[in-house]
């Protein structure tokens, strides 16, 4: 078996992004992720032919789905001999899959495989309580008619009460955007900041498209040719007009125009061995280099998003690199403030000593090189499929401008996940 191999990005495909309860209201993750998936099998002639693995997931799912991925590659046009799981990691679920599929194909494992994500909030699961599950389990196990009259009058009304999901951490009770104002608080983050930010996202998403940078990376869902929450011409004046919506006393900045809306959608991306790519002719944008995750003690006190400022400090370490190696950054926008504290926490002389270990800050990001084709508070962010949305565009711009790129995305859990991709040229 041979080790240490390139690992090349070749394609990507996903559809629009959109916000939930909207377009794909009366879609599932997997009907999504299959058209994402198909996407990628036409732009690559892939139909009828073998992938070695497919790793894919969903945050959001119903128990049915339990092989979503399988039922996705069955679904798909792929040959029905190749091979799918499951995974999970919150937001940074694709992105894990992209690491998972690209040490294998490292490690000669696997010749090619390819990662995706989808979620959907407008089909989350609504799930009664446990008392119903456990008296209709009794009731299908009751032999006798007296057994099953007898534990059929045992259900009151209360046992029919839905339990809706929420998207909160189980161990705070607090949702994202609550943390988030708690780290906008203690990194001094303004709400202009978030709104400028928030900005440039926006005009830079809309950009891309009218360049046609997404022509080919997008294909048409439900009516759908575009992600439906950029809005290119908004403006610092509409933005501020927003209320704070997490904490809605004088120090809420967090609003719904700086922080990313609850969104549907699906992304893929296929990665293969540099050689393997060649022999098939397939075009190679970018290089896979190395890929790092990393929690915090959130529990305790520190910021719940603030693990990929852990994530990227060890991923540089370790490949002897700074920022001013990079040519493009893609910090995944879960919130403006979310970015805003990461570019100060990596600024910070005493939390890079203390919390990263560096004797010295790691230094500011230029912001002219981040999230060039805009970022998740214009684009979206269904949780499962932002990774592999990032990864293809990035992958795409650096195969156009040369260089080195850098992701950074935060999860849920207090958890986040990096990675380095490089231009096949360097």
């Amino acid at each position: 078996m041979s080790q240490n191999r390139n690992v090349v990005i070749v394609a990507s495909s996903r559809i629009p992004f959109t916000k939930s309860f909207s377009h794909y209201a009366k879609s599932s993750n997997q009907e999504m992720l299959t058209v994402a998936l198909k996407g990628l099998v036409q732009q690559m002639n892939l139909k009828g032919k073998k992938i070695d693995e497919v790793a894919m997931g969903a945050v959001i799912k119903h128990s049915y789905d339990w092989n979503m991925a399988r039922e996705c590659v069955l679904g798909s046009g792929l040959a029905a001999d190749t091979p799918a799981y499951d995974l999970q990691r919150a937001c940074g679920t694709s992105l894990e899959a992209v690491v998972q599929i690209a040490n294998k194909i490292t490690l000669g494992q696997i010749e090619c495989g390819i990662a995706g994500g989808s979620d959907s909030n407008s089909d989350a699961p609504l799930e009664f309580q446990r008392s119903f599950a456990q008296k209709m389990i009794r009731l299908t196990r009751s032999k006798s008619l007296g057994d099953k009259v007898s534990t059929a009058l045992n259900f009151r009304p209360k046992d029919l009460a839905p339990r809706v999901p929420a998207v909160t951490e189980p161990r705070t009770g607090k949702s994202m955007g609550q943390h988030c104002e708690l780290m906008a608080q203690e990194w001094d983050v303004t709400r202009e900041e978030q709104d400028a930010l928030t900005l440039v996202s926006h005009q830079n998403a809309e950009k891309a498209y009218s360049e046609g940078f997404y022509d080919d990376l997008v294909v048409e869902f439900n009516g759908l040719k575009k992600d439906s929450i950029v809005r290119g011409n908004t403006s610092l004046e509409q933005l501020a007009k927003l209320r704070p919506v997490f904490d809605r006393s004088e120090k809420g900045t967090l609003t719904a125009g700086n922080s990313t809306a609850l969104t549907d959608g699906a992304s893929t991306v296929l990665l293969a061995s540099e050689e393997y790519a060649k022999k098939q002719g397939w075009p190679i944008l970018a290089r896979f280099v190395d890929a790092q995750s990393s929690a915090v003690n959130y529990i305790e006190g520190e910021g719940l998003l603030m693990a990929p400022t852990v994530a990227v400090a060890d991923l540089l370490k370790r490949n002897n690199l700074t920022f001013n190696d990079f040519s493009t950054f893609e910090i995944h926008e879960a919130f403006a403030a979310q970015v805003l504290c990461t570019l100060k926490a990596w600024e910070d002389e005493k939390y890079c000593k203390e919390r990263l270990g560096w004797d010295k800050p790691l230094g500011s990001i230029d912001r002219s090189k981040m999230n060039l084709k805009g970022g998740s508070v214009a684009l979206g962010h269904p949780f499962a499929a932002t990774g592999t949305r990032i990864t293809g565009a990035l992958a795409k711009t650096l195969s156009q401008t040369g260089g080195r790129g850098l992701i950074s995305v935060c999860t849920a859990g207090g958890m986040g996940v990096a990675a380095i991709l490089e231009s096949a040229s360097n």
